[in-house]
């Protein structure tokens, strides 16, 4: 199965800047998107970005121009760079990846278990 463990969250101020990162091990067979999604309390779990294998990235209208999402494949690891941080953007802040665990079986995805992001004067 395919482990993802994010990183990076915590406490800042308003227009301050975090990374996220968020690895993936186990028995990964092959990996195509990756992407963070957040989920603010009493809120909807909403997509912030997404990045293919092959680099195409994909934005909530809400974090672009501010936000930019990244990969190492080699590391298969996958990062966000938040900057100009706004209290909207508290959340938890979770990992997904789009993986198969061996060539038998369908692409599907898989969750961390989520990262505090707190921006708050």
């Amino acid at each position: 199965q395919v482990h993802l463990v994010e990183s990076g969250g915590g406490l800042v101020q308003p227009g301050g800047s975090l990374r996220l990162s968020c690895a993936a091990s186990g028995s990964i067979f092959s990996i195509n998107a990756m992407g963070w999604y957040r989920q603010a309390p009493g809120k909807q779990r909403e997509l912030v970005a997404l990045i293919t294998s092959g680099g195409s990235t994909n934005y909530a209208d809400s974090v672009k121009g501010r936000f930019t999402i990244s990969r190492d494949n080699a590391k298969n690891t996958v990062y966000l760079q938040m900057n100009s941080l706004k209290p909207e953007d508290t959340a938890v802040y979770y990992c997904n990846t789009q993986a198969q665990v061996s060539s038998l079986v369908y692409l599907r995805n898989y969750w961390g278990q989520g990262t505090q992001v707190t921006v708050s004067s």
